[in-house]
């Protein structure tokens, strides 16, 4: 079944070539499409194109299917070509005429903008759940390692004292600046597109605000054809916040890589999650921070992908931007089960408590000695080359003291601060207008 059947039959060929993954990638938007569907038939009821009756069992057999979308049972047929087409199939077997009436003044183009906006509202919610469970635990395990150090590089050689909480604090605090940038995406795509049809408008009085407010968006997008040109441009905003979270994920699975090496000897991972080697019975290799990594190096692909989809695309709809749903859909899962194994495997982790008892690791300490002599009146240039001419010598013996209070540093981790950060950027997600306005639309 096609929504724009006109009598005639595609070759299977070309048909089987343009719908493409569209029927498996469409059961991400099912529930999606079918709160949309209320949304509108509710208002084409308000303007007079539908009578309170038929709205009434039309409402009644959309939540029959939102339910069916729910439990895992929805399916889109053989020979139904997408998300769209099946639920209007199942409303027209069950209603009959009732149920052609639900396309008014919509296309598939503003039907499929829609439910991206939903499901990707939707997404970008859990992301955020996932990844402020794992700032938590980052703050938590900083909180624990405060006082614990290690060396800090640069260049890959020894430089300066670290510690295990400023390490773990690092990492929470980058999440909060890749939330900034999430929200700006969720306000993206919180703006309703419905109403648009295929880009032009309806000679209908559509009532947009009503669409608007039914389904919980912050605003509409007003320009209709703006909202068709909104198309690819949403998931690449989005694609942008998701890898910058992927980004912080990855620079940190490559440092726990690292500090497992026995050459760094850093931190340890419990036996069993590790894995091991077929040859060599010593090894218990850190995978899951591997394929992290590259998890996370994918999806910081996805960005560029997208651009290169719809970069030379003209106003107006093209076919082009179907593929784009099957980079960005599976996304999202990809990057939530990301941030669900990191925080688990970070919570697991343990740290070695004794490192810089290590003498290879003396030198971290030369900057401290040069700005201690610097306290004692010697000018900062006469202090640096003398520890340095020592160092040259082999006479350097660090006095292995470290005196850090400034905000953000060793002895002051600001962690409450974080924290306030993160509050404040996780306030501004107004999910509760999104709440209520689902639930009053299920009810």
């Amino acid at each position: 079944m096609k929504l724009w059947d006109k009598g005639y039959s595609v070759n299977k060929l070309i048909e089987d070539f343009t719908v493409g993954k569209d029927r498996e990638l469409d059961l991400y938007l099912a529930p999606f499409d079918v709160l949309g569907s209320m949304a509108h038939g509710t208002m084409l009821s308000e303007i007079g194109l539908l009578p309170q009756d038929e709205l009434t069992k039309l409402l009644a057999e959309l939540k029959e299917i939102y339910k069916l979308t729910q439990d895992g049972s929805f399916v889109i047929e053989e020979g139904i070509e997408d998300v769209h087409s099946q639920v209007e199939t199942m409303l027209t077997k069950k209603l009959g005429d009732i149920g052609k009436k639900i396309h008014s003044g919509r296309s598939r183009n503003d039907q499929v903008l829609l439910d991206l906006k939903l499901f990707t509202r939707h997404e970008l919610r859990e992301v955020l759940e996932l990844g402020h469970r794992l700032f938590g635990t980052l703050i938590k395990q900083a909180e624990k390692y405060k006082s614990h150090l290690m060396p800090g590089y640069t260049h890959l050689q020894v430089a300066m004292p670290s510690s295990f909480g400023l390490w773990f604090s690092a990492y929470a605090e980058s999440l909060v600046d890749d939330f900034i940038l999430l929200h700006a995406a969720y306000r993206v795509a919180n703006q309703n597109p419905l109403g648009s049809a295929a880009g032009y408008g309806s000679s209908f009085p559509l009532d947009r605000q009503m669409t608007t407010d039914l389904l919980g968006f912050e605003q509409m997008n007003y320009n209709v054809v703006y909202a068709q040109m909104g198309r690819g441009k949403m998931e690449k905003i989005v694609a942008f916040a998701l890898s910058s979270i992927a980004a912080t994920l990855s620079k940190m699975a490559y440092d726990v890589c690292l500090y497992m090496s026995q050459n760094f000897g850093f931190v340890k991972l419990p036996d069993e999650l590790t894995t091991g080697s077929s040859i060599m019975p010593h090894k218990k290799n850190p995978d899951v921070f591997e394929l992290l990594r590259s998890h996370c190096n994918k999806i910081q692909a996805m960005p560029t992908e997208i651009t290169l989809m719809i970069n030379n695309l003209p106003s107006g709809y093209f076919r082009d931007l179907q593929i784009v749903k099957e980079v960005f859909l599976p996304a999202f899962k990809d990057l939530k089960n990301c941030l669900e194994i990191a925080d688990f495997a970070l919570s697991e982790i343990s740290i070695n408590e004794d490192i810089l008892d290590d003498d290879r690791y003396k030198f971290v300490y030369s900057v401290e000695d040069v700005n201690k002599m610097v306290i004692d009146g010697v000018p900062f240039r006469d202090a640096y080359k003398k520890v340095g001419m020592a160092i040259q010598a082999g006479e350097y013996e660090p006095t292995r003291e470290i005196k850090h209070s400034h905000a953000g540093s060793l002895g002051n981790l600001c962690l409450p601060e974080i924290e306030a950060k993160m509050d404040a950027v996780v306030s501004q997600f107004n999910f509760g207008q999104v709440d209520q306005a689902i639930e009053r639309l299920l009810k």
